[in-house]
C-alpha cells in the first residue's frame, strides 16, 4: 500500500511539474508575440531559427530580411517607388502563364500587412484582380487598400461592398459582386480563384498554372466537396436571419424551408474554387444559379454549398458531377482534425518523458507512454499559422495555405514568403530585378555585428 501510495505521490508531483513547464512554454509564447516591441521602419525582422524551409545559404553566410518598408501609403503616391520599395514584380516571368491568365478575388476587412504580403506574392501584371472591401472596414484601411491599387492597372476594388458576417449570405454575395466585375475586364482570364486576405500561397503562379491544367482538371472546375451529409443539412433545412455584420441566427426548427429549386441535390463543400470563364458565365446567367442563389439567401454558410452544388449539375460548363475533396486548393488545419490530419497548430506536440518516464511505465493503465499538449492558436477552428507548421504545408502541395496573422506570427509570413519568393524566381526565364529579391545573404559575422 505504502509503494502505490509513493507511486501515485511521485505520478502528482510529476503531472504537476510537466504542467508548469507546458504552461510555462505556452505563456512564454504566447507573451512574447503579445508584447513584441515595434520596430524601427527599416529594421528588419531576423529569420526565425526555427525557419527550416529556407534554401540554402553559401558558407559563412545567412539570410538577412530586406523587406521592412512601413506600409503607409496615405502619403503623396510615387507608384514606382511603392512597387520598387515593396517588391513587386512588374514583369511576366515566362510565357507559360502569360498565355494563361488568372483572375483573383480577394475579399478582406482587416490587417494591411497580410493583405499586401498576399497580393505581392501573386501578382503578376498579366492577370487581373477584384479586392472586396468589408463595408464595414475602417475608412483609414479602405483608403489604403484603395491607393494601393491605384498603382497597378490590373487591380481594383469591387463595385459594390457587402457588409459581410461571418456564416452570411453576404460573404457568397461579396464574391459574386466581384464576378460581375471581372467578366467586364479587358483581361481575357481563363479561371477565376477566391481567397481571403489570411491566405498565402505555396504554389508559384506558375505552378498553379499547371496544376489547373493538369488533365485532372483542364476541362472542370476545382470546388472540393461531397454531398451533404446529415449533421449539416440544417444549415439548408431551416431558415436562417443574417444580422448585418454580426451572427447568422436560426428561426428554429418550425421554420422549414421550401425543397431546393430544380430539385437539386445540395452539397456541402469549401467555399474556396477555381472556376473556368464559361462556369462564372452559367452563375450569373443562368436561371438555375439564379434560382439557388435566391433559395441559398436564408441558408447559413451559402459559399459552402452554393458552388459545389452548381459545379454537380451535369449541364454546368466545367462541371465535375464525380469529384470529392480532391483540387489541392487549401491547405488548412481544422481543430477537430487534430491527431488525425495533422499534428495540431503550430506544429508544437510536446512530448513528456525524462523524469517521468520511469513512472509512465510503471502506472500505464493511467496513462500512456507519451503525454501529448498541443499548444497552438485556433480561430474559429482554423489554425493560425505558426513557424512549425510551414513544413507540413510544403508537404500538403496545396495551392495556398490558411490561415496567416501578422500580428500574431508575423515570422510564420517572414519564412514562408522568402521560401515562396526563392521559388517564383528560380522558375523565372527572364533576368531578375535586384528589387524583386526579399532577402539576401549576408556574411555571418557582419550580420552578427549589425545585430
Amino acid at each position: 500500500m505504502f509503494q502505490l501510495e509513493g507511486t501515485m505521490l511521485r505520478f502528482l508531483i510529476c503531472s504537476v511539474l510537466s504542467i508548469i513547464i507546458v504552461l510555462g512554454i505556452y505563456f512564454s509564447g504566447r507573451f512574447h508575440y503579445a508584447s513584441r516591441p515595434q520596430l524601427p521602419v527599416l529594421q528588419c525582422r531576423p529569420f526565425p531559427e526555427n525557419c527550416n524551409i529556407l534554401p540554402p545559404t553559401t558558407p559563412y553566410t545567412r539570410w538577412e530580411r530586406t523587406e521592412c518598408q512601413e506600409l503607409n501609403f496615405n502619403n503623396p503616391l510615387n507608384c514606382f517607388n511603392i512597387q520598387s520599395e515593396h517588391h513587386f514584380i512588374m514583369e511576366t516571368l515566362n510565357k507559360e502563364e502569360e498565355d494563361y491568365p488568372l483572375a483573383f478575388i480577394i475579399t478582406i476587412h482587416k490587417d494591411l500587412e497580410t493583405f499586401v504580403r498576399l497580393l505581392r506574392a501573386i501578382y503578376a501584371p498579366h492577370n487581373v484582380y477584384c479586392i472586396h472591401i468589408d463595408a464595414k472596414a475602417q475608412e483609414d484601411y479602405r483608403l489604403s487598400v484603395e491607393r494601393l491599387a491605384e498603382c497597378f492597372p490590373n487591380v481594383f476594388l469591387a463595385s459594390v461592398s457587402e457588409t459581410v458576417t461571418y456564416g452570411g449570405f453576404s460573404r457568397l454575395k461579396a464574391d459574386i459582386n466581384c464576378m460581375e466585375d471581372l467578366v467586364r475586364s479587358p483581361v481575357k482570364w481563363r479561371r477565376v480563384i477566391n481567397l481571403c486576405g489570411q491566405d498565402f500561397p505555396v504554389q508559384s503562379n506558375l505552378e498553379m498554372v499547371r496544376h489547373m491544367q493538369h488533365e485532372e482538371w483542364r476541362d472542370n472546375n476545382m470546388t472540393p466537396g461531397i454531398k451533404q451529409p446529415v449533421y449539416i443539412r440544417h444549415r439548408t433545412e431551416i431558415q436562417h436571419k443574417e444580422i448585418t455584420g454580426h451572427y447568422v441566427a436560426s428561426l428554429g426548427k418550425d421554420s422549414k424551408k421550401s425543397p431546393p429549386p430544380h430539385n437539386l441535390t445540395i452539397y456541402f463543400g469549401t467555399a474556396y474554387y477555381s472556376l473556368h470563364t464559361i462556369f462564372v458565365d452559367y452563375v450569373l446567367t443562368s436561371s438555375v444559379a439564379k434560382d439557388l442563389l435566391e433559395w441559398s439567401k436564408d441558408t447559413y454558410s451559402p459559399d459552402e454549398h452554393y458552388w459545389v452544388t452548381l459545379n454537380h449539375v451535369e449541364d454546368a460548363p466545367g462541371s465535375k458531377i464525380n469529384a470529392g475533396w480532391e483540387g489541392n486548393i487549401r491547405a488548412i488545419k481544422w481543430k477537430d482534425q487534430e491527431r488525425t490530419a495533422h499534428q495540431g497548430c503550430n506544429g508544437t506536440i510536446l512530448y513528456v518523458r525524462s523524469i517521468c518516464q520511469e513512472l509512465i511505465q510503471d502506472i500505464n493503465n493511467l496513462i500512456k507512454n507519451t503525454i501529448f499538449v498541443s499548444i497552438g492558436t485556433y480561430i474559429r477552428d482554423v489554425c493560425v499559422y505558426g513557424v512549425e507548421d510551414l513544413p507540413w504545408i510544403i508537404e500538403m502541395k496545396s495551392m495556398f495555405a490558411n490561415k496567416f496573422d501578422s500580428t500574431k506570427f508575423p515570422e510564420a509570413l517572414d519564412c514562408l514568403e522568402q521560401w515562396h519568393r526563392h521559388n517564383v524566381l528560380q522558375q523565372a526565364s527572364v533576368p531578375i530585378h535586384s528589387s524583386w529579391q526579399l532577402a539576401r545573404e549576408v556574411n555571418i559575422s557582419t550580420a552578427t555585428v549589425a545585430d
